[in-house]
């Protein structure tokens, strides 16, 4: 599978079948063989390799001054980042858990973000932030929230969410050369294979899909560029991270020509390619797995409404998880399924 962003070279280069996890820890190895100023840096990320091991190995192959572990400490994580940012260094710190990120969003918001601005262009935070996200590993209410709107909403900051390991790598690439910070939440749920909704396990792994196949070496996929997933007629779907597979797979189930666009990245945003779909098919699905009010679909439901409105044929339809807590043992009725999704589809279809 060849990507209309990379070089034609690219298409042409060998490659290798990984997961997820395994494409992150490659990008990594390669910006730190690349640039002597990527530090990784965390809680676990060195001996251990990180909780999900997507650090496996670095600190044996670059040192314990280059990849290190930190005190259970997030605001000074994110805050010893910033200060490594102004110095001259590209740290990539790892939250542990995306619900672990609020004590340094102080750090984010009001040094990380507004940095350059704040200096006059002297200062900037060339960080990226990962930090796994999202449901499906039955983790309760404190290792299973997406919170990538409260980030969405913060000027200065960028924020990344890949779907595939392919996209994970290139993503994750472009991030650490990005002068700016950079929020890299990672769908833990699908780490290790595509989801389609039905199963607590991937539908099959990530070796057996087509987007596990990675490139080997140095890519890099631009920041704000979407991906047309699969063309299509009826309705457009815009879906980021896990629910791109699980979108796709109710499509596919019901037969419906649809247009999924994964997103990649909520900020900066590819309106371009949103708006030509949702011009073309003249109807729209946004799936996310965050709460509903103020989140990302929201704003992107705006957005639709605001470009596109002579274009629309049917009310948009959003998906999300519930206003609630989010809900341990009912985790599977949170997130948006194929039977929540396929009612949308459903309205679509007759509207």
């Amino acid at each position: 599978m060849t990507y209309e962003e990379s070089p034609v070279s690219l298409a042409e280069a060998p490659t290798r079948r990984l997961n997820m996890i395994e494409a992150i820890n490659d990008a990594l190895d390669i910006m730190m063989e690349r640039d002597p100023n990527v530090v990784v840096m965390g809680e676990d990320v060195g001996y251990f390799g990180g909780v999900f091991r997507a650090t496996a190995g670095l600190q044996k192959k670059y040192g314990k001054t280059r990849v290190f572990d930190t005190p259970i400490s997030e605001c000074g994580i994110i805050g010893v980042a910033v200060g490594m940012g102004a110095y001259g260094l590209r740290p990539v710190p790892e939250i542990q858990f995306a619900d672990y990120i609020y004590p340094g969003l102080d750090q984010l918001v009001s040094e990380a973000a507004r940095l350059r601005y704040r200096s006059a262009g002297e200062f900037i935070a060339p960080m990226t932030v990962r930090s796994p996200f999202g449901g499906g590993i039955f983790g309760g209410q404190t290792h299973s929230q997406s919170p990538e709107a409260l980030f969405t909403h913060v000027a200065g900051l960028k924020t990344v969410v890949p779907s595939t390991p392919h996209d994970a790598k290139g993503l994750l690439i472009a991030a650490i050369e990005d002068n700016d910070p950079v929020i890299f939440f990672e769908p833990k749920r699908i780490y290790n294979g595509p989801f389609n909704g039905y199963y607590d396990k991937p539908v099959e792994p990530w070796s057996k899909h087509a987007d596990s196949a990675v490139p080997e070496g140095y890519y890099s996929i631009p920041l704000g560029k979407a991906r047309v997933v699969r063309p299509g007629q009826a309705f457009t779907v815009l879906a980021y991270g896990t629910m791109v597979h699980v979108a796709a797979a109710v499509c596919a189930e019901k037969g419906v020509d649809a247009e999924i666009i994964d997103l990649r990245t909520l900020v900066p945003l590819d309106i371009e390619t949103v708006e030509k779909s949702v011009e073309k098919t003249g109807k729209c699905l946004i799936v996310h797995e965050a709460t509903r009010t103020s989140g990302f679909g929201a704003e992107l439901s705006a957005l639709v409404q605001e470009r596109c409105f002579y274009h629309l044929e049917a009310p948009i339809e959003r998906v999300t998880g519930f206003d609630t807590p989010y809900p341990h043992s009912l985790e599977w009725a949170y997130f948006p399924g194929p039977v929540r999704i396929g009612e949308a589809v459903d309205r679509l279809m007759k509207a």
